[in-house]
């Protein structure tokens, strides 16, 4: 009898070292754990905070064409909200805003230097979208053209055309979708964007007009006949083709 109480007094005496051992090694987990998180989530409130910094720096008004302040303020809404993507977004976001604040300034950029940005302005809008939509975007640039790195394309011309696309199309109908697609081939430059739009969109486009009238001026302001921009609208589905002719009037501007 006596011996059958040592052992079960020696087992219970197992049992609590294991359960202060076991209690021990979890806590140090979730204290280690729990501080990784602290450190992450500090790392992205100083991001964010940087990221509003500079928001708030940016000019939005450029030659002939005024940029609409609440799409960048959604834009960060929506990288906020959406954590498992925040840090890729938070990039994507700082190449747009580094762009208008700087690049933005100059007459002429690079065809390059647009298409980095309107690839980089599409990525960040898309995580508005629910994954399951249909997105379609296309690129189709040759790198190797002659003018593929010249300073001939005047700034955030893309803007319009991307942000009326997200803008205006019906995310809850079942056919509903965005195609943009871009592309730079024998020095000509053409961007084709599609989206089918809401019937209060529609109502509204019949109304005041499909696209912005900035764009058109600020198109024939610099590129005269050197460009054509087309839109149309069937069955509620929207369309705007832009197409400059980059080549011939690179051509220009180095002869005049």
């Amino acid at each position: 009898m006596e011996g059958n109480y040592y052992m079960i007094h020696d087992y219970w005496i197992f049992i609590g070292v294991f359960a202060v051992f076991f209690f021990l090694t979890v806590s140090i987990y979730l204290f280690s754990q729990n501080q990784k998180f602290k450190v992450k989530n500090a790392k992205l409130s100083t991001a964010n905070k940087m990221i509003q910094e500079r928001l708030n720096e940016v000019q939005l008004e450029h030659i002939g064409t005024k940029l609409n302040p609440h799409l960048f303020k959604n834009i960060l809404n929506s990288v906020q909200s959406h954590a498992y993507q925040t840090y890729m977004s938070l990039d994507k976001l700082a190449n747009v805003l580094d762009y208008i604040l700087y690049e933005s300034n100059n007459k002429f950029v690079s065809p390059k230097e647009e298409l980095n940005f309107a690839l980089s302005l599409i990525e960040i809008n898309k995580i508005k979208v629910n994954p399951l939509f249909d997105f379609r975007i296309k690129s189709k640039i040759n790198k190797s053209d002659e003018i593929y790195e010249e300073k001939v394309f005047a700034p955030l011309l893309s803007v319009d055309l991307i942000e009326n696309a997200f803008k205006h199309t019906d995310f809850l109908a079942s056919d509903s979708f965005i195609s943009i697609q871009m592309e730079l081939e024998e020095r000509v430059f053409t961007m084709k964007v599609s989206n089918k739009a809401s019937l209060k969109n529609v109502l509204e486009k019949e109304k005041s007009g499909f696209g912005s009238q900035s764009l058109d001026q600020r198109l024939k302001m610099i590129y005269n006949t050197f460009y054509t921009l087309q839109k149309s609208s069937k069955n509620g589905i929207f369309t705007a083709e832009l197409t400059i002719n980059l080549g011939d009037f690179y051509d220009k501007m180095r002869y005049s």
